[in-house]
């Protein structure tokens, strides 16, 4: 059995910590830690929307948004997903969402598109795939 003791010394420094262990034997063993190894470890990385991503994101928005059909985005970093949700009004619930959830990759998709009423109606593993849910479609006229 290892007993763990943290111990401040004055020949570290501020960024890092001593750590003192005792085994059954009373065995002490010391060593010194940076601090922001510990945080690293224990923190996880808030999931992010990279450059990629972001742009196919935003080309989709400023089509929709010069159409009159959204004026407002949010962009969320969460520790198991990210969120870009699209606004009709500032003072609105989001019409869409669209998220990116790692965990979910090897089955459903990382990508939904999640509509205000939490229907997902796109989903899947490439970004394109799914946002071409926006696309408007090409109507013919025809002359009379």
């Amino acid at each position: 059995m290892h007993y763990t003791k943290f111990a401040a010394k004055f020949d570290c420094s501020p960024q890092e910590i001593a750590i003192t262990t005792f085994d059954q034997n009373q065995t002490q063993t010391s060593n010194i830690v940076l601090l922001a190894d510990i945080k690293r470890r224990t923190l996880p990385e808030d999931v992010k929307f990279d450059r990629r991503e972001l742009d196919q994101i935003l080309r989709i928005y400023s089509f929709m948004v010069s159409g009159g059909d959204w004026r407002d985005y949010g962009i969320s970093h969460l520790p198991d997903r990210a969120v870009f949700s699209v606004f009709r009004r500032a003072s609105e619930m989001p019409l869409y969402r669209i998220e990116k959830n790692p965990k979910l990759s090897r089955k459903q998709g990382a990508y939904a598109v999640i509509t205000a009423s939490g229907q997902i109606i796109k989903r899947g593993q490439d970004l394109s795939q799914v946002l071409k849910i926006f696309d408007k479609q090409i109507k013919l006229v025809h002359a009379d």
